[in-house]
């Protein structure tokens, strides 16, 4: 383990950075330990510390002459506080999590859709605003020309036959509405 001041951190950080395997007093093989590492004062927690890839492989072979590379090495529940070990209890812990797990990375995506159909639904909302405007002159009454009271005399009454009700409309290529 080694303690390291961080460039971006005001705090000291610890790591690991190799893994020794012993067998009857004598060096099997060595690993490499990547990204296992966390401030000084906390420990370090991984669900699985590993030479596997399916365990995304924090343990890499020392060295392609080394007999590590026969070792299939698995810590489960692995952790690990190099300073200020307090009543032989761990600190707060740094997980090896990644920040961008498959479910953050979900979470991201559905966040993104979400504000596109957000943005697309103010848009709309917007639109129908400004076509509300254009078309506000058009319905009033002003709009349309005054009915003479010549027309109006014109209008004629419902026919009625065979129980059902008929109006004629003013212009007779419009049709007729049966109600």
């Amino acid at each position: 383990l080694f303690q390291t001041p961080q460039t971006l951190s005001v705090q000291h950080w610890f790591s690991l950075h190799r893994l020794q395997l012993l067998y009857n007093h004598s060096a099997q093989a060595t690993f490499n330990a990547t990204g296992i590492h966390a401030p000084a004062t906390y420990s370090f927690h991984c669900q699985h510390v590993s030479s596997l890839r399916r365990y995304h492989a924090l343990l890499v072979p020392s060295s392609a002459n080394d007999l590590s590379k026969l070792w299939e090495v698995t810590f489960t529940d692995f952790q690990i506080q190099g300073f200020n070990v307090q009543q032989g209890h761990f600190a707060l812990a740094k997980d090896c999590a990644s920040l961008l797990s498959p479910a953050v990375l979900m979470g991201l995506a559905m966040s993104l859709v979400l504000l596109l159909v957000l943005a697309y639904t103010l848009h709309m909302l917007l639109h129908l605003k400004s076509l509300d405007g254009h078309y506000q002159g058009k319905a009033a009454p002003s709009y349309f020309s005054q009915v003479k009271d010549s027309e109006m005399g014109d209008e004629k009454e419902p026919l009625r036959s065979s129980g059902s009700e008929s109006y004629e409309l003013r212009n007779q290529h419009f049709g007729k509405i049966y109600i």
